[in-house]
């Protein structure tokens, strides 16, 4: 079934959109600009539109009209595919998820600038963020009938592979969490070298600025190992299903480059391009597995129907 030309365009329009939410995220935290509104919310400044534009005032205030606008376009969006796709069991939760999750990372975003919150709170933020754009991602896949395109409607998934897919993924959210973490607390810079914090005397962190950065290079670093491993089986296992084997070819790929970009942040110490990239690569990587956990459920099917 060929579903309307205009839900597909509508549909990839909410993932850009929900992409510039996330960048702009990381550009708010980035650039220190939280409180470029003050403590004020949903104005700025104590006015609508804000009258002294100063950087920190802009993007904060363009984040929030972009949130805003996305916001209305993804309300659109999920009725729209649970009206036209409701048939489609994974359609209405996803667009539950994509709603749901969206609207809390808005309220910790306004908790955040209304009261102040934890760094620990605060590192939630991207990750929130973060499952509303995979919601939107896959319904996106959905509507673009990629499992047709790709024969994913007729995939096979073994037991290994499942465990490796579930687990890889809740991980995932884990290094997520804690490379924003790193920033939040403002560890970004406190480790100069790479790989290690100090490479001429290698050794345990001293503090617990050290401890937050070197544990997120080491999360990063065992989940590149472990995709690898996956990729390997992949390859080996699973060559005349497609979807399977390029997927993770390309988790690979988008993996490798992560910890490339963050290598180059930190000896460009915090080059403001190569972060955004590095918080883009993480996204693109988190929404490639979900569509991976999908697929396990394609595979449950399947077998059932055998």
């Amino acid at each position: 079934m060929q579903y309307s030309k205009y839900m597909k365009w509508f549909a990839v329009a909410a993932t850009i959109g929900m992409l510039l939410i996330l960048l702009g995220g990381a550009l708010v935290t980035k650039t220190d600009s939280g409180m470029g509104c003050g403590r004020n919310w949903p104005d700025c400044n104590g006015s609508l539109i804000p009258k002294d534009i100063t950087t920190e005032v802009l993007i904060e205030f363009s984040h929030r009209v972009i949130t805003g606008a996305v916001s209305l376009f993804i309300l659109v969006l999920t009725v729209w595919a649970w009206r036209a796709l409701g048939h489609i069991r994974e359609v209405k939760f996803l667009s539950a998820m994509a709603l749901f999750f969206l609207v809390a990372q808005a309220l910790i975003g306004a908790a955040q600038v209304l009261w102040g919150q934890g760094n620990f709170i605060l590192a939630l933020h991207f990750g929130i963020s973060l499952i509303s754009f995979a919601a939107v991602l896959l319904l996106t896949l959905i509507i673009f009938e990629v499992d047709q395109k790709f024969d994913a409607d007729k995939v096979k998934i073994g037991r290994t592979l499942k465990r490796h897919t579930i687990g890889v993924t809740l991980y995932s959210y884990l290094v997520v969490y804690t490379g924003a973490l790193v920033r939040h607390t403002k560890a970004s810079l406190v480790c100069l070298d790479w790989p290690f914090c100090n490479n001429t005397e290698i050794g345990l962190p001293t503090n617990f600025y050290e401890w937050v950065q070197m544990g997120h290079r080491f999360a990063a670093g065992l989940i590149f190992v472990w995709i690898l491993i996956i990729a390997i089986h992949a390859i080996k296992h699973y060559k005349e299903q497609r979807v399977l084997y390029w997927g993770w070819v390309i988790a690979l790929i988008i993996v490798t480059l992560q910890v490339l970009a963050g290598m180059a942040v930190v000896l460009s110490r915090l080059d403001i391009t190569l972060a955004l990239l590095h918080s883009l690569l993480i996204t693109l990587l988190f929404g490639l597995l979900c569509y991976m956990i999908l697929l396990l459920s394609r595979s449950h099917e399947n077998e059932k129907g055998d």
